[in-house]
């Protein structure tokens, strides 16, 4: 326990308690004196953990003896302890409290600990205690001139309903457990006295011995914190018995301490040979000194303080002359008797200055921008920022804490890019060198993907441009590669609620590394994750998202079509509708060599524009036979000769319904007497008329036959074609592919199956009564059909062989088979 400003009790302990013992356990703190407390530190140990503690402040009444039984507490509150789980039991955890409390005691009432598996005796250790408070005074000692000049005491009075000399609640950093826990032991002591110098030499009115030490205490406390890393380095080369870097640890400190002090000028800043003040000051005489941080602190403790107050009358120091520092040229007025004191309840408020309406407040950005140069920092923003100071250096660093946007933004673009140097320099060198694990490296990798993807999205080109590329360059790192974590990373698929400009530039990250390591085994990229990324990109709001996406796809589906077809909805009219799955369809069928929608309708429409053409041509010409023969028009011989030609040369029409009146004959008729001939079967008739044919048609000609579900009147040798394509029935015929026949379809199966059929030939036609193969041609059918060991299943073959050449009536109750697709009676 030492004083410190006010009061500083600190107790360096590594308290256990017993084993299995029972909760909660209290710990008590006598203080030298009363004082008073404005706040408490507890560093808890790493596995010992309480649950809870509380802390009670005891004082002792006025009329009895000041020992511990005749204490009196006060509960002043608690603080509640984390189980460490996170950090793996291996950090402490440091509690501060800021309170306001009179007493002579410090109780801690400790509670159950956390379980865990290092802690199987159930202790609670406590490895530091820091109690921070400032000494209560009697009025009687602010009468006494020398307690103002006592530069211990310079920062405030007691709470006795007394004013305060500086900010009451104001606590020093130095006096911080966590002061003492980062900074070097000698450093930490250097620190306090220069810290107690400026102090003096701010009351001495030494202003730029004062500044010195500012800046002389700012750089130690940078060194006391790289000393102690250095410190913790050495620890564990000793426990890891490498003495030899122990050894080295320990020169190093010893060198760069020396260079600091010798830099800074140590002992002339501590005055170790004599005071180097110009003139004798008469300390005296008590003057207002302004304290150092009355204006840059603000109260921590968030209870209601006294407003300031007058100090007490002064005593005869008051009237002596001023020190012979002070102008003789400017005349100071002493300070008159101050007020008598009032009770507090009589005080007046401060009154809050009235606002001037038409003043206007000062710009935000002055005259910094103009010469070039950023505002400094200021020592709280020095302290904040020390570890990026080492880094980056003070320029770079007050940029970013300009309040100039365009200095600011300058510094977050270099600070960015160091870091990519940084992160480059430790993937590419550190790793190597040190031999680091592969999931350390991953882990590094994954945390940096994270925020280089995001920054990929940034508003600043400069920085979008950075991270893609940095993205890419670290893929081909020869540590990071084989692991394969920027493209796991890179295509994992993302929300439809992500920001344009962030999509976009994922998009481009993985088209990049597509290109550049392609979907190999061990690329890390492959079909399935990248239509995953794809496919999630595709339902995106935005448009340059979707497209970054559609060149993946279409760039993926020339390596694998049908996978990539697999992720896809299925290609039907209904998805063709929607613009984007259009266009990605008609790029696959370009790319398969398929025509694609228009020029199938195109040759769809030439194609019936030529058929039509075909059919007017032929009806004209026939309707030219029709006039030749009844007379209208003379014979035209080449017609006649052209006509017979192309019929010899058509090969057999696959499906012909007797659909109308018959034209011409195949034999060398006259065209004269057609109308008694039969085309199909060449018989001639004279009872062949029109109603004659017509019956023929329906009931004796061995070239024909019913259909026996539509009861049409067709060719045998298209009657195949006529079930499958042109019947009622349609549907309930398949066609084998082994004999080319119509099979209804419940027996479709066994057919198959059984594989009893007749092959066809393609040199031959096949015969759909009996089954069989015959010669190829209209002679073939017409032998088969029509000849005496012809088709044994065409009853038709008999009666046209047996057939008195006589016979042959005209019925006119029968109905013609005339027009197209005309039906029998049934």
């Amino acid at each position: 326990m030492y004083p410190k400003k006010s009061l500083r009790f600190i107790e360096f302990i590594h308290r256990t308690v017993i084993q299995y013992c029972l909760y909660p356990q209290d710990i008590v703190l006598q203080l030298d004196q009363r004082c008073r407390l404005r706040k408490i530190q507890i560093l808890s140990h790493q596995y010992l953990i309480a649950t809870k503690i509380e802390f009670f402040v005891g004082d002792v009444p006025e009329d009895m003896s000041p020992n511990l039984e005749n204490a009196r507490y006060t509960r002043l509150g608690y603080v509640s302890l984390s189980d460490n789980e996170k950090t793996g039991f291996k950090a402490r955890e440091l509690k501060s409290v800021h309170v306001d409390a009179v007493g002579l005691y410090l109780k801690l009432n400790i509670h159950k600990n956390h379980i865990n598996k290092y802690n199987i005796y159930n202790q609670v250790g406590i490895i530091a205690i820091n109690v921070i408070g400032e000494t209560l005074k009697g009025p009687s000692d602010f009468m006494d001139p020398e307690y103002y000049l006592d530069p211990d005491r310079k920062g405030q009075l007691d709470d006795l309903g007394l004013d305060t000399y500086n900010k009451p609640d104001y606590i020093s950093p130095l006096d911080d457990l966590a002061f003492d826990m980062y900074q070097d032991p000698e450093i930490a002591g250097i620190i306090r006295k220069l810290e107690k110098k400026k102090q003096e030499a701010v009351l001495q009115e030494r202003f730029d011995y004062a500044k010195r030490l500012k800046s002389a205490i700012t750089e130690l406390q940078k060194v006391g914190e790289k000393l102690g890393k250095y410190e913790v380095e050495k620890r564990q080369a000793v426990e890891n018995e490498d003495y030899d870097k122990a050894k080295l640890k320990k020169v190093q400190m010893d060198e760069y301490r020396l260079q600091v002090y010798r830099d800074l000028n140590l002992a002339d800043l501590l005055e170790t040979t004599g005071s180097r003040h110009p003139q004798v000051i008469d300390l005296e005489p008590i003057r207002q000194a302004t304290p150092p941080r009355l204006l840059e602190l603000t109260p921590r403790s968030p209870i209601q303080r006294s407003p300031p107050r007058t100090p007490p009358p002064r005593t005869p120091y008051d009237e002596r002359p001023l020190p012979a520092l002070k102008s003789k040229d400017t005349p100071r007025e002493l300070p008159s008797t101050p007020p008598p004191r009032t009770s507090y309840d009589e005080r007046p408020l401060p009154v809050k200055p009235p606002a001037v309406p038409d003043e206007e407040p000062e710009p935000a950005e002055t005259a910094v921008g103009i010469t070039g140069e950023p505002e400094p920092l200021t020592e709280k923003d020095l302290r904040e920022a020390s570890a990026a100071i080492d880094v980056f250096g003070e320029q770079l660093v007050s940029k970013a804490y300009s309040k100039t946007w365009s200095y600011r933004e300058d510094a977050l673009l270099a600070v960015f890019k160091a870091g990519l140097h940084l992160l480059k320099m430790i993937l590419t060198e550190y790793v190597p060198k040190h031999k680091i694990q592969k999931q350390d490296t991953v882990w590094a990798v994954e945390r940096s993907m994270q925020n280089l993807l995001h920054k990929s999205g940034d508003t600043a080109v400069r920085n979008r441009d950075d991270a893609k590329n940095f993205v890419l360059e670290m893929a081909r790192y020869p540590e990071v590669k084989p692991t394969n974590c920027v493209p796991h990373e890179a295509v994992k698929p993302m929300k439809n609620s992500v920001a344009p400009r962030l999509g976009q530039s994922r998009c481009e990250i993985v088209e990049m590394l597509y290109k550049d390591l392609g979907i190999k085994t061990n690329s890390g990229l492959n079909i399935d994750n990248m239509m995953q990324f794809c496919v999630a990109a595709l339902s995106h709001h935005a448009g340059e998202v979707r497209d970054g996406s559609e060149r993946i796809i279409k760039a993926l589906y020339k390596e694998d079509r049908q996978a990539v077809k697999d992720y896809l909805p299925a290609d039907d009219d209904k998805t063709r509708k929607i613009t984007l799955y259009r266009q990605l369809f008609e790029y696959f069928d370009k790319v398969d060599g398929k025509p694609s929608k228009a020029d199938v309708r195109k040759k769809r429409s030439d194609e019936e524009t030529k058929k039509q053409a075909e059919i007017e041509a032929l009806q004209k010409q026939l309707q030219s036979l029709k006039d030749m023969a009844s007379g209208k028009q003379p014979v035209d011989e080449n017609l006649l000769k052209a006509d017979k030609n192309k019929k010899k040369n058509e090969p057999p029409k696959k499906s012909k319904i007797i659909n109308k009146k018959p034209t011409a004959d195949d034999d060398d008729t006259s065209v004269y007497n057609m109308d008694n001939i039969c085309i199909f079967c060449g018989e001639r008739n004279e009872s062949f008329t029109e109603e004659g044919l017509d019956l023929h048609y329906w009931k004796h000609c061995p070239m024909l036959k019913r259909c026996t579900n539509c009861k049409q009147v067709v060719e045998i040798a298209t009657y195949t074609d006529h079930l499958l394509n042109e019947c009622e029935a349609k549907n309930n015929y398949s066609k084998c592919n082994r004999c080319t026949e119509a099979i209804p379809k419940s027996e479709y199966d066994q057919h198959v199956s059984e594989k009893s059929c007749n092959a066809a030939k393609s040199s031959s036609n096949h015969c759909p009564l009996c089954h069989q193969n015959v010669s190829s041609g209209e002679d073939g059918w017409k032998n088969h059909l029509m000849g005496k060991d012809g088709c044994k299943q065409n009853p038709r073959r008999l009666l046209s062989l047996n057939k008195n050449p006589s016979t042959g009536g005209t019925s006119k109750n029968k109905p013609k088979a005339t027009g197209k697709n005309k039906k029998t009676p049934r």
